[in-house]
């Protein structure tokens, strides 16, 4: 389940806040600082709005020690984008980039060149996203484990099972084409660079790319809490798609009818659930287990 930052502005009752002197306005209806001021039929003044700065996109950036030198050392980048970081973190990125221009600026300077909120680590890189590999790249020839992601769209997700993914030695990662986000941004930064090094497929069904995957060798587990089976009794070493579906809805019915198997995770505990990257983590490390085997 992903969280939330709330931030409560309520003022406590009771306590009168400061009021300053209104402005003073000259014949023409113009404040000290120049801003034209209209009346509306009321008789009060009103300024024109100001003008807010726009907000990065996040899906052309990448930003953060990790996701930048894994982005540097992607041959699918082709030295594109722009590289920016902090004076002290300028000679690290240099040394990094291969002779690519690195552009130094301050922090605050790169702050607000990215989304809000945006934890930089003095290093930032302006990207196009990046375009993929097809299902047979890492599908064929059939062995190991793939992962396969059911409409997961909470990019702190996604972005902590690539690195999951990654760190078990699985072959790659599915995704359904309009339903997943992008590669970059706050999912970058979730997976530690992971999204530059592990192959991302995406297709437009996923019952289909099951298909074909069943087609190539391969076997198909989905995680259910409802499963009949435990994942460790599911598994085995043959090559195995491990499908996760959204937090919220499941595996959607289509896709779990195209598994070989709903496995679910024991919890002795009497939880109800883990967070969907945990439950990946549990899994990925059980497939490998079995893989090894």
């Amino acid at each position: 389940m992903s969280s939330n930052r709330e931030r409560n502005d309520r003022k406590k009752a009771g306590k009168t806040g400061f009021r300053p002197r209104p402005e003073r306005k000259d014949e023409r209806g113009v404040g000290p600082r120049g801003e034209a001021r209209t009346r509306d039929d009321s008789g009060a003044d009103r300024s024109p709005p100001r003008a807010r700065p726009a907000r990065a996109d996040a899906e052309n950036w990448l930003w953060g020690r990790h996701p930048v030198i894994a982005a540097l050392e992607n041959p699918a980048r082709r030295g594109a984008g722009r590289l920016f970081a902090t004076p002290d973190r300028a000679e690290e990125l240099t040394a990094r980039a291969g002779g690519r221009t690195v552009e130094v600026v301050d922090g605050p300077h790169l702050a607000r060149l990215l989304p809000p909120g945006a934890v930089h680590q003095g290093m930032a890189m302006k990207v196009a996203p990046l375009e993929g590999v097809s299902l047979e790249d890492i599908a064929d020839p059939a062995r190991g484990v793939i992962v396969m992601l059911d409409q997961l769209t909470d990019p702190q997700n996604v972005g902590a099972i690539f690195r999951s993914a990654l760190a078990f030695g699985a072959r790659g990662i599915v995704v359904q084409e309009r339903h997943s986000p992008t590669l970059s941004g706050a999912l970058a930064k979730a997976s530690a660079g992971a999204t530059e090094r592990l192959a991302c497929a995406r297709v437009t069904n996923l019952s289909r790319a099951l298909e074909r995957l069943a087609d190539l060798g391969w076997r198909a587990v989905g995680l259910d809490g409802a499963g009949e089976e435990t994942l460790e009794q599911a598994l085995d070493d043959r090559p195995t798609v491990l499908v996760m579906g959204s937090e919220g809805d499941g595996i959607r019915r289509l896709v779990a009818e195209h598994c070989d198997a709903l496995a679910r995770i024991p919890m002795p505990g009497g939880f109800e659930s883990l967070n969907v990257s945990n439950a990946a983590a549990v899994a990925l490390y059980e497939a490998s287990r079995k893989q090894a085997g």
